[in-house]
């Protein structure tokens, strides 16, 4: 019997075939620490038993062999007794976990409900109030005034004649916890404006409508898996199959038929039950959701109040003022946009006074990360959480596309499931060494390392002039700097919010990400806040649950990494020069390591401080063990595309000078597509320096930019050009890089010199790039001719999944409100054909790098690799980054050896054969193959 040990030997286990519901494994000679995840619910272990040639089959659920790192199989088959019992303490751990995991998701608002219970009997028995944070200090005074106030609407609404739209959904949570809802939304919206700020009243009716949606749905989720587990202990008998309210409806028919004389009442229950479950079939409209939430939100502005502070009242008197307001925003401009006039929620100033970015970390957070691996997808709302609503697709309301993804055919999503569970299966945890460096510079104030200050820029001090150029500069500066502070306060929450996240998760021995994706198939993780997604700080805070040993590459990767993570053009040199870099830093890396605050801080001058400070660590960590190979290594290292969009834009027109400036050939040092745009750029510049202002007046712009071109410059318009970049998006990516080096102080110059260098940029790019313009160009015709029929675009990628652009000519629906009349945009029923043409080219190329990380994720899952991707950067260990390198770049030739764009081609002109499509554009003969021996293709 397989003997389970606790200690850090590997799981020795690898697939040998796969059927729908279990998986047969066959053990093999321990050769590296190694664990696997499984899709199915469950799976099956044939091992051999002692001296005999019979086998015996474990069944396990699935992930739990992954949950536990310090409970590991060895291949020795002695003791059967304690093989079993382990086996069941992996079992019950398993269980355990998953039973908090539940609790996580269905309990958060009981949780901050019985909070608010518990301090108000405190505060009764105690006649004081207790000493809380100031944004719950505020919540329990208006608590029970809200509460009662719901109540009574509750009540008012069975009783009524004429009922209101919101009538039969107030009523389905208690009303003590949808108070707790309201509070903890509308302090969540108004958290990161600044004390002049207001929110559309629309936004936090949809926020809150929502969220007592879904913990309504989680009510239901939870009462199913109650009955669930009746039935499994024989509480309940027969029916299981049949559906509860057909069953119901059922009832109520015969009830009729057979005219038996039933109470009123009875008859009336069952129709109200009836009507209940369809509630719970089907999402809630928009209009009940903003017609519920306004009537809440009228509620708390009625019942909330704030006190004012004696010296601003009235000696000795006791002021009370509400702390919400409703008013009306007028029309106005704003950004050159009309901006037509809504309702807006406005809170107090004494609200504001003791609330700052620190209260962030005392909201709720839902969807945190799991703490057992995901549930398999197997539908468009079957999958991630296990009560938590979860849909596979953010189509943001888009019925054709839900309709797409509910009615494919059976099997056509298998790949795209497989996808996004193996990157749900990758556990995660906290890096506790970032973490407590973060904390520290978090305290001290911030404003280091990327994190946001914590101080507000002084607004200054009107100067004692009449001078009107002078008041006019006090006035465009203290406004310049009143927009800073209110986008600083916006980012000191969400570090708040991160933070918050990274404490609970401290303490956990790994969590999961459960993930969906757009329209596009682009993946992402469902945690909105702490995820390998979002920014430096995130992934510094983030590492594999699982450790590997670095082995013979492991140790070159990890250097090469900490020299891409450093930045500042050490990544574009080869990977001996940034290997010669990072030599020649030891002294400092270890440095950093070992006295991030007080040492040489090396890890400062990085472009990605956090993750460079993580990397660090790690290496500081190998070359101090006895031997850097065995060094069990936790860091996540980063492959990331070249360009990545113009790499698949080449890979498709097959021309060999493109493919080449985006490394699809192989190079002694990687090609940067963005210093050659740079370069020419410049080269244009310097020509029209020259000439004559008189004939030719953007010749002073151009003297004014000689100096200022380079590679930063252009960045960001050459990598959003693939995806449809406009000339006033070019424009504005340029101004800020021109703001940036500060050389421009003039604004109407600036904007001028903007113009200029937009555009010869964009020239730029069309010279250097003929082909991708060209095939963006047929696609953007191609949508030209199918909106022509009133059709949105659509398409299928490679892995099957089914794409419908989503953009239409919106309509306003008007919703009687307690509050006010609002507008909620509807599609409507003709598409937007500006849209639909313009972001078809972009939406495709995003559809198949998806594709492409897709592809390369399932193939790392099934070689035993952990895998994250973020769009076009793939990560893994150190010790696998060889292996997944050779993966991407087979998954990549794979890709590319389907005809795409014939098959595009074919199926528009299946749908719509009365249409005629322009002919498919010119391809070259470049043998993708130089990519499966192209090192820098991704690096």
């Amino acid at each position: 019997m397989a003997t389970l040990l606790s200690t850090p030997a590997p799981l020795w286990l690898q697939p040998s075939s796969k059927s729908n519901r279990k998986l047969k494994f066959r053990f093999l000679p321990p050769l590296r620490s190694s664990s696997f995840l499984l899709e199915s619910s469950t799976f099956t272990i044939e091992q051999p038993l002692t001296n005999t040639g019979q086998t015996q089959t474990l069944d396990f659920p699935t992930g739990l062999l992954d949950l536990l790192f310090s409970d590991r199989i060895s291949p020795s088959f002695e003791d059967r007794k304690q093989s079993q019992s382990s086996i069941e303490r992996m079992r019950e751990e398993y269980e355990r976990l998953k039973r908090r995991q539940v609790r996580a998701e269905t309990e958060a608002w009981d949780k901050a409900l019985e909070e608010y219970k518990e301090l108000e009997r405190k505060m009764l028995e105690k006649k004081l109030a207790p000493n809380l944070p100031y944004v719950k200090s505020l919540c329990l005074s208006w608590f029970e005034q809200l509460t009662d106030a719901i109540e009574r609407e509750t009540e008012e609404q069975k009783k009524a004649q004429w009922k209101h739209g919101y009538a039969e959904y107030i009523g389905l949570l208690p009303a003590d916890k949808m108070a707790v809802i309201v509070m903890s939304k509308v302090m969540e919206v108004i958290m990161p404006l600044r004390p002049e700020g207001s929110i559309p009243i629309i936004q936090v009716a949809i926020r809150i409508g929502e969220a007592i949606e879904q913990e309504y749905k989680i009510l239901v989720c939870l009462e199913k898996m109650k009955n669930s587990e009746k039935r499994k202990d024989g509480v309940v008998k027969g029916e299981e199959q049949e559906d509860e309210l057909a069953r119901n409806e059922n009832l109520l028919r015969e009830m009729r038929i057979a005219n038996i004389k039933k109470p009123r009442k009875k008859i009336l229950d069952i129709k109200r039950l009836i009507k209940k479950k369809k509630i719970e079939l089907k999402p809630w409209p928009k209009e009940a959701q903003v017609q519920l939430a306004c009537r809440l939100i009228q509620l708390l502005i009625e019942s909330a109040y704030v006190q004012v502070p004696q010296k601003e009242s009235n000696e000795g008197s006791f002021e009370m003022r509400p702390a919400f307001r409703h008013n009306l925003q007028p029309a106005k401009t704003e950004d050159g946009k009309l901006k037509f006039s809504h309702g807006v929620l406005v809170c107090d100033p004494l609200v504001y006074k003791g609330l700052d970015s620190s209260s962030a970390r005392h909201m709720m957070v839902p969807y945190l990360p799991m703490l057992v691996p995901p549930k398999s997808w197997k539908g468009y709302n079957d999958g991630a959480y296990f009560c938590l609503p979860s849909y596979i697709m953010r189509t943001h309301g888009s019925k054709h596309q839900q309709n797409a993804m509910k009615y494919s055919p059976t099997n056509q999503l298998d790949k795209v499931y497989e996808a996004l569970d193996a990157l749900g299966s990758t556990k995660w945890r906290i890096n506790t060494q970032v973490l407590d460096v973060v904390e520290s510079l978090w305290s001290r104030g911030g404003g280091i390392a990327g994190l946001v200050d914590r101080n507000d820029i002084p607004m200054g001090e009107k100067p004692e002039t009449e001078d009107q150029e002078e008041i006019k500069k006090w006035k465009w500066i203290r406004r310049k700097a009143r927009k800073a502070n209110s986008e600083m306060h916006a980012l000191r929450c969400d570090t708040e919010l991160v933070l918050s996240v990274a404490r609970r998760m401290r303490s956990e021995a790994g969590f999961h990400y459960p993930h969906n994706m757009d329209f596009r198939g682009r993946a992402y993780p469902m945690h909105p806040h702490l995820s390998h997604l979002s920014s430096d700080l995130c992934r510094g805070l983030l590492q594999f649950s699982q450790g590997k040993p670095l082995g013979k590459s492991g140790l070159k990767w990890l250097k090469i990494h900490i020299a891409n993570l450093f930045g500042n053009g050490i990544e574009k040199l080869s990977y001996d020069l940034r290997l010669d870099f990072v030599e020649k830093h030891l002294g400092e890396i270890c440095n950093s390591a070992e006295n991030p605050f007080k040492g040489q801080k090396w890890w400062l001058e990085a472009e990605d401080p956090f993750q460079c400070l993580a990397a660090c660590f790690e290496l500081n960590g190998a070359l101090k063990y006895w031997d850097p190979r065995a060094f069990v290594s936790h860091i996540h290292v980063h492959q990331d595309g070249s360009c990545n969009g113009l790499q698949h834009y080449a890979a498709l027109g097959r021309f060999a000078p493109e493919a080449a400036s985006v490394n699809l050939v192989a190079g002694d040092i990687p090609a940067d597509v963005y210093s050659g745009v740079a370069a020419r750029v410049l080269d244009i510049i310097q020509q029209d320096s020259k000439k004559d202002p008189k004939t030719f007046p953007s010749a002073s712009l151009a003297k004014l930019l000689v100096n200022q071109v380079d590679r930063k410059l252009v960045k960001q318009t050459v990598m959003t050009s693939v995806y449809g970049v406009t000339y006033i998006g070019a424009r504005e990516q340029i101004k800020r890089r021109l703001q940036e080096k500060g050389f421009i102080h003039d604004e109407n110059t600036l904007f001028k010199a903007s113009c200029y260098a937009s555009k010869v940029t964009l020239s730029a790019l069309g010279e250097m790039f003929q082909s991708a313009r060209g095939i963006m160009g047929w696609l953007s015709d191609c949508a030209k001719v199918i909106t022509s029929e009133n059709e949105p675009v659509r398409w299928t990628t490679p892995l099957g999944l089914p794409v419908v652009q989503p953009y239409r000519v919106s309509k306003r629906v008007q919703v009687r409100t307690s509050l006010q009349m609002l507008c909620i945009r509807k599609d409507g029923d003709k598409v937007s054909k500006r849209q639909q043409r313009t972001a078809f080219p972009p939406n495709f190329v995003h559809s198949l790098d998806s594709s492409h990380m897709m592809m390369t994720a399932i193939a790392c899952h099934r070689h035993g690799l952990t895998f994250a991707g973020v769009h076009d950067s793939y990560w893994t260990h150190a010790c696998d980054v060889d292996k997944m390198n050779r993966i991407l770049r087979e998954k990549f030739v794979e890709l590319y050896s389907i005809p795409i764009l014939e098959n595009l081609l074919e199926s528009f002109e299946t749908s719509f054969p009365e249409l005629e499509f322009p002919p498919l554009p010119e391809t070259g003969d470049f043998d993708l193959r130089h990519v499966l021996d192209s090192p820098y293709f991704f690096n």
